[in-house]
């Protein structure tokens, strides 16, 4: 099985600035990645969590950023409790599945600090009028 596998294109292919972020706590994580000049995709790469009896993929999970100047994957996780749990349990599977690949996931507490560290609010998580 391959590390990860292409499955359909996302809608948010495309060059960065066309890209429908599912939430402004996301655009702005973007931003700043910019702003210090680290080379990004974002949900580039969808990994296959569980297949059924027949091999039809059941679970995936797709990180929100790969920051590829760091070979780090990136996902953001600001929203309510009961779908941390659910998220949670999809990053434990990964970890299980894909233990060369790094993932660092930025919880809302996370995110809280390194906003604010840049003088920054943290962006409303609902989801955004363009996703």
């Amino acid at each position: 099985m391959s590390l990860f596998e292409a499955r359909r294109a996302h809608p948010s292919s495309g060059r960065r600035t066309t890209h429908r972020f599912a939430n402004e706590v996301e655009r702005e994580f973007a931003h700043l990645l910019d702003l210090y000049g680290l080379a990004w995709e974002y949900e580039p790469h969808e990994f296959v969590l569980d297949r059924d009896d027949l091999g039809r993929v059941t679970r995936s999970f797709r990180p929100d950023f790969y920051v590829t100047s760091l070979d780090l994957y990136v996902e953001i996780t600001a929203m309510r409790q009961a779908l941390v749990t659910q998220k949670n349990g999809k990053v434990r599977r990964f970890r299980e599945q894909y233990p060369t690949v790094r993932l660092d996931v930025l919880y809302r507490r996370d995110l809280v600090d390194f906003f604010s560290r840049h003088g920054l609010s943290l962006p409303d998580a609902r989801p955004s009028a363009d996703a």
